[in-house]
């Protein structure tokens, strides 16, 4: 009889199939299969020293974690006081901001009413503005009316005045004539007028002729000089005017211009009684002459 040859996979299979079996009864056999398996897996001890030393290192972990939990966790504790209490100073900041809203609202609802107020004072102001406003006009209108007949009033008393002046000259030389008013009155009356009319100053000039050229005696020399714009003006301010007057006025002016070496511009004789052969006189030396002060052109 011939054996049978069993082969390599035959017997691989045999063993997965009995062998499992085979340890759980046959205890030589599983002592074989540890004994041969030892080198492949970690020793029990060192196995369960490592494994202490892990659960060592866990727990050890857990706890330090445990403890900054618990840190962390008072400090959680310690900010959430510390908001409370910043909490509650908000909710005391909001009572007090609505206690202040309200006094603010209150104090809108007084501001709304004295503006109200003010309107209606303002609508009266205005209605005062505008009558003031045409009494102004009213006043203007008077104003001007008044201004008018002011001036109508000036003109008529400068007219007046200028009538009155003319009288007083030729009741200043009916008096020189009659012997009703003085001639010194009557030259100060018109140099008064001269110098009212034309801004002028009227100088009374009195020097002594020791060469008797005015009169061929020695004597005293009176006249009046107007200087206007630089020009020497001499003037004879009488009550009246004679022929002999206009000579001697003549030889004042020749007095004068050799006194202070300078040449006199003008000579006028202002009188409102001058006859006629001094009138002649006069256009033949040169002198104007004016019956009024405010009849002289300067």
């Amino acid at each position: 009889m011939v054996e049978k040859m069993v082969t390599r996979e035959e017997v691989k299979d045999i063993l997965v199939n009995a062998l499992p079996k085979m340890m759980e009864t046959d205890v030589e056999i599983r002592n074989i299969i540890l004994q041969l398996t030892a080198r492949k897996y970690a020793d029990k001890k060192k196995t369960g020293d490592r494994i202490e030393m892990l659960l060592e290192e866990l727990r050890k972990d857990r706890e330090e974690k445990h403890e900054k939990w618990l840190a962390q966790e008072k400090k959680w504790d310690e900010e959430h006081e510390k908001w409370l209490a910043q909490e509650k100073k908000w909710d005391e900041e909001h009572a007090k901001w609505l206690s202040m809203e309200r006094k603010w609202d209150e104090q809108h609802e007084k501001w709304l009413a004295q503006e109200k107020k003010w309107d209606e004072q303002h609508e009266k102001w205005l209605a005062q503005e505008e009558k003031c406003d045409e009494q102004h006009e009213k006043w203007k209108v008077q104003d001007k009316r008044w201004h008018e007949n002011q001036k109508t009033i000036n003109e008529m008393l400068q007219s007046i005045k200028e009538m009155a002046k003319k009288h007083e000259s030729s009741i200043g030389a009916l008096g020189a004539r009659w012997g009703l008013q003085s001639e010194k009155a009557f030259r100060e009356g018109l140099k008064s007028i001269l110098e009212e009319s034309f801004a002028v100053t009227v100088k009374n000039y009195l020097d002594y002729d020791h060469d008797a050229i005015v009169f061929g005696h020695p004597d005293q020399v009176e006249m009046d000089v107007v200087i206007h714009n630089g020009t020497v003006i001499l003037c004879e301010i009488k009550s009246s005017m004679s022929k002999s007057d206009m000579y001697i006025f003549d030889r004042k002016k020749t007095f004068y211009e050799k006194k202070h070496n300078t040449s006199v511009t003008r000579m006028i004789v202002i009188s409102p009684m001058i006859d006629e052969k001094a009138q002649n006189v006069a256009v033949k030396l040169g002198i104007e002459t004016a019956g009024y002060a405010d009849d002289v052109v300067l």
